[in-house]
């Protein structure tokens, strides 16, 4: 491989146009990363994040007796930590294409790649936070007996749940800058889920349309509505486990035999942690365009356009969001 500098044999000005292109067309890929908890990695320091909380105090219910001091009580901190991970691709392009293409190869490389990198993060986050433990089921007691649509019943059941482990509402999601900053809203328990789940959920009573908002404001370009305190955000990437339930039952199913099971996840504050695809080092731009001769291509016909990022994503706490099974209605 040729021995590169970090742009490659790009200008910094090519560079910095070429790492904002990735970031504009990351953005609109990235619906979980908006509702965690960030935490930023900082250059040179190490490969492991560790999240940090206080341990909180039971009620002291026990009266203080005349003149005699009570017993003092010690901080206790728990850590939860997680091993950043690299991640990244090189597009290759050859010279001929570089030569002869009246196509912008490299405005559209930068493109794919951003959509890629946003697409890996978005996957990582969602198998992380997908596997927990907290899970209810529309139906049934495990996954093989789910065929019925999302309820209101259920979302209830799994709101009070949430409500009972002291789980907070979100009151600010990530924004939609590149710079790296949140927005308040409304608060609420916000529920992900595919755009397969969008009738159902509309079907569902009390829904609230955003187109009926008014004054308020929405979480992002992917929500749909809200049901009481739950506001809905629907991703067609948040894929269901094909055939994974009961009988079809009217549902959608891959197979044609056994529903497919979606995953419907509830997420209060802080639920789970992450580090994202934001600011200025999050995203590594790296550009060697065909016609630099190398020992290993000493024609210079080959280049790339690549892309590499550190990520990680974990959840903080299993009690402050919770795992729907359900299954989707066929239309």
């Amino acid at each position: 491989m040729p021995n590169t500098t970090t742009y490659g044999d790009i200008n910094q000005r090519t560079a910095g146009w070429a790492a904002n292109e990735m970031l504009k067309h990351a953005e609109p890929e990235l619906v979980l990363a908006k509702f965690g908890q960030t935490k930023p990695m900082p250059k040179n320091k190490a490969e492991k994040v560790k999240f940090r909380r206080p341990v909180p105090f039971g009620a002291a219910t026990t009266p203080l007796v005349e003149g005699v001091t009570p017993n003092a009580q010690k901080m206790a901190y728990e850590d939860v930590e997680v091993t950043l991970d690299q991640y990244g691709v090189p597009i290759e392009i050859s010279d001929k294409v570089a030569d002869l293409a009246e196509d912008p190869v490299l405005k559209d490389a930068s493109m794919l790649a951003g959509e890629q990198a946003a697409l890996t993060v978005e996957m990582i986050t969602y198998g992380a936070i997908k596997a927990g433990t907290n899970v209810y089921y529309a139906n049934g007691t495990q996954r093989a007996d789910v065929n019925t649509a999302i309820s209101l019943d259920k979302q209830r059941l799994v709101t009070r749940g949430l409500r009972a482990q002291k789980a907070a509402f979100i009151t600010n999601v990530l924004s939609g800058s590149t710079n790296y900053s949140t927005k308040p809203i409304e608060q609420a328990y916000v529920a992900v889920a595919h755009t397969n789940l969008e009738s159902d959920i509309r079907n569902m009573p009390g829904f609230i349309s955003t187109a009926n908002y008014g004054s308020r404001q929405t979480l992002c370009a992917q929500e749909i509505g809200s049901v009481e305190n739950v506001r809905y955000v629907l991703s067609s990437e948040l894929d269901a486990w094909p055939n994974a339930g009961g009988l079809v039952n009217g549902m959608l199913s891959t197979g044609g035999a056994n529903a497919d099971v979606y995953p419907v996840l509830y997420i209060g504050r802080d639920a789970y942690g992450l580090v994202p695809l934001k600011g200025m080092n999050a995203i590594t731009p790296m550009v060697i365009n065909p016609g630099t001769p190398s020992k290993s291509d000493p024609l210079g016909q080959r280049g790339y356009v690549s892309w590499k990022t550190y990520f990680a994503a974990v959840i903080l706490n299993q009690n402050w969001m919770a795992r729907l099974e359900v299954a989707a209605t066929s239309l």
